[in-house]
This record gives structure tokens, C-alpha cells and sequence, in this order.
């Protein structure tokens, strides 16, 4: 596996030019044209609390809430609005968020609709930020595609319809509370996400095997620590209706990991080992595809650049999520048709969601109509800056 692996590097040198022959939805011009060209963008932020319905565990911690900043981009009388979502194992904080958006300054770029030039710059702002980037990545798609008057996925030439089905995940918990948040997915899922990487993890799939028949797929959040007994129990997965698996082990474990998946008979996907574009070829022959997440990679249009590197890799592709509102999950289903996974269910998990947008239909997640990316807020929202 490592002799495929170097050679693949050694050959993938076409892989930058694929990167580059990539449809740049930036270069769509707008149909509707500043009325005062002296108009600048404004940006604007507020932070959020989350509420989720459950307590919700994974392999390592616990919470009962996630932290986000909302983010307002206004221009020539449209809004564009945006998300950063902040799980503690990100980095990123409310006030690391602000501090980083502070630091954005939009006042020399006058046509929103030039999404590389813009975002290529806020980029370069600073290291990593990689949430407080989608925020305002998000933002501007939004903004832009309403000067387009249309929604991302019909610019990036995708059917809604054709999205995967949506998992509904499933935190580490004891029997009888996993029984109850299984039978609430009954219904509007058919395929549900359990979180493993624990002692309890055969407990948890025969706990959910007892209330139903429905695909699983595990995500184990880097918690196995031995290659072999991580392949026995994906072999025992399999027996029990598991369709795929994520990071079965840790980042830094790649070479054990490029032997689970030589050996596994499910799908294996990255989750902590990719975070942005220049992680997806390196990660070809170690892992079967990548789960993408707009929190990690600085938003759409890194995201979209990843989802082709990855198809012309002959890499599988899931699109994930943080726990959100529907402004950031309403973003990433403008990119899910097509993929071969999606776990989309973010918002869903909260208690106070405050924008309306993507819909569950018929087990998927699918994008709104609406221009950009299909959210209007569901209650006035205060941006204080």
C-alpha cells in the first residue's frame, strides 16, 4: 500500500490542472447591476447560542450546545447572510470569530459577484480561521446569487432531487436513550449515523438493531487505536447493515489506516484527516473517499473545488455538517446531488433554529429555490457590530 501510495504522488502531477478545469461559478455575471457603483459591502455579525434537542456524544466529549457567529453581508439594498459553527474540537471561538471578522475589510471590492478575488483575499487574512472564513464565504454566495437571481446548485448545473439521502446521527449513549432517538428517525430517515470509537460500540449498534432494520454507517471520530481489531469490527459492522465507516482512526495514523481500508469490505472515509483542498490527493489510496464540511474548508467555493479534485481522483464524496441552523446546511445542499453520501442534519438537531431554508423531503435534504442559498431568517435577527 505505501509503494501505491508514492506512486500515485509521483504521478498525480495533472491533478493542479484538474483543480483548474474546474467550473468557476464565480465568473457568472450578475443579472441585476449595482444601482450606485460606489456602493460598498457591508459586513456585520452577531453571535449565537444553539440548543440541541439531546445531549450529544462522541467519541472524547459531551455538550448540550454549540456556539455560533451569524454573519450579514448588505449591498445595493440585497443581504447575504452566513455562518460559523463552533464545536469546541474546531478551535475556533464566538470572540476568536470576531476578532478574525474585524480584521475583513470589503470597502475595495466593488462587484460581489467576484467570489475568487474576494475570498482569495480573506483567506489570506490569517492561518486557519477556517469557520470565521465560511462565514463569510457563505455570505457572499448567498449575496451573489441573489444579484444572479438564482440558487447555487442550478449554477453549479445539479438537480436537488438527485440528493443522497440524509443520515440522522446518533450519539454515544446507554441503551435506552439510543432506543428513543432511533425511533424518532423512524419515518422521515431511512438511514441513520451512529457514533462509535468507544468500549460500547457492538452495545450501541445491537441497541439500535433491536428497534430497527435501516442502514447504518459509523463514524468513529478517531477512537479505534488498534488497526486490527478496528478491521475485525468493521467486518462485524458489515454483518449488521453498516454501509460505510469514518476516520477509524486517528489523522496521524495514516498508514495503519491505508491498511484498514485495503482490507475493509465497507467504504472508508476521512473526516478529521481532511480539512482543505490541498489534503484531498494526499489522502488517495489511504482512504476510499472524504466527507466535506463547509466549517473546515472555508465555505462553498473551497468545497466545490474539492468535490471535483476528489471525483477525478476516482475518490468517493460525502458532504457533512456541524451542528447549525439552516443557513449553513442550506449552503452545503446546494452542493450535495450527485454525491454519494450526505449528512445534512445539523439543524435538525437544534431546538432554536432561526432561518428557514433547506427542507427534509423524502428522507434528503433539498436545497430551496430561493436565489443563493435559500434562506430568509425566521425571526429578526440583531447584528450589533
Amino acid at each position: 500500500m505505501k509503494q501505491n501510495r508514492r506512486q500515485f504522488i509521483q504521478t498525480s502531477a495533472s491533478a493542479a490542472a484538474v483543480i483548474a478545469a474546474a467550473p468557476l461559478i464565480s465568473a457568472v455575471k450578475p443579472t441585476r447591476k449595482p444601482t450606485n457603483v460606489s456602493v460598498n459591502m457591508k459586513l456585520s455579525w452577531t453571535p449565537y447560542d444553539l440548543q440541541l434537542r439531546h445531549v450529544f456524544t462522541i467519541s472524547g466529549f459531551s455538550r448540550k450546545t454549540t456556539l455560533v457567529v451569524l454573519t450579514r453581508i448588505e449591498y445595493d439594498g440585497l443581504t447575504g447572510y452566513g455562518e460559523a459553527s463552533l464545536p469546541p474540537y474546531l478551535g475556533e471561538t464566538q470572540a476568536s470569530v470576531i476578532e478574525f471578522l474585524k480584521k475583513v475589510d470589503l470597502s475595495g471590492f466593488r462587484n460581489p459577484a467576484n467570489l475568487e478575488e474576494i475570498l482569495e483575499y480573506v483567506d489570506s487574512i490569517a492561518e486557519n480561521n477556517t469557520a470565521a472564513k465560511a462565514s463569510v464565504d457563505i455570505a457572499l454566495h448567498d449575496l451573489a446569487g441573489k444579484m444572479i437571481g438564482a440558487p447555487w446548485y442550478k449554477m453549479y448545473g445539479l438537480d436537488k432531487y438527485q440528493a443522497p439521502d440524509t443520515t440522522f446521527t446518533i450519539g454515544i449513549d446507554s441503551d435506552e436513550v439510543v432506543r428513543e432517538k432511533t425511533r424518532e428517525a423512524l419515518g422521515p430517515f431511512r438511514v441513520l449515523k451512529v457514533k462509535v470509537g468507544g468500549p460500547d460500540d457492538k452495545r450501541m449498534i445491537e441497541a439500535i438493531r433491536s428497534v430497527t432494520d435501516l442502514p447504518l454507517t459509523v463514524d468513529a471520530n478517531q477512537g479505534w487505536k488498534d488497526r486490527r481489531q478496528a478491521v475485525e469490527m468493521i467486518h462485524w459492522l458489515k454483518e449488521k447493515g453498516v454501509v460505510m465507516v469514518e476516520q477509524p482512526m486517528s489523522k496521524h495514523a495514516l498508514d495503519d489506516i491505508a491498511r484498514i481500508t485495503e482490507e475493509s469490505p465497507l467504504p472508508i472515509f476521512a473526516d478529521e484527516s481532511v480539512q482543505r483542498l490541498h489534503d484531498v490527493e494526499r489522502l488517495k489510496g489511504a482512504f476510499s473517499g472524504i466527507n466535506i464540511k463547509l466549517m473546515k474548508c472555508t465555505g462553498l467555493r473551497e468545497a466545490w473545488k474539492m468535490r471535483n479534485l476528489a471525483e477525478a481522483l476516482g475518490m468517493k464524496v460525502m458532504i457533512g455538517c456541524m451542528t447549525e441552523t439552516s443557513c449553513a446546511i442550506s449552503a452545503a445542499a446546494q452542493l450535495s446531488p450527485g454525491l454519494d453520501f450526505a449528512d445534512l442534519d445539523g439543524a435538525l438537531l437544534i431546538g432554536n433554529d432561526c432561518f428557514d431554508g433547506a427542507q427534509l423531503e423524502n428522507a434528503k435534504i433539498i436545497a430551496s429555490d430561493r436565489p443563493g442559498i435559500g434562506v430568509v431568517p425566521k425571526q429578526k435577527i440583531l447584528f450589533g457590530n
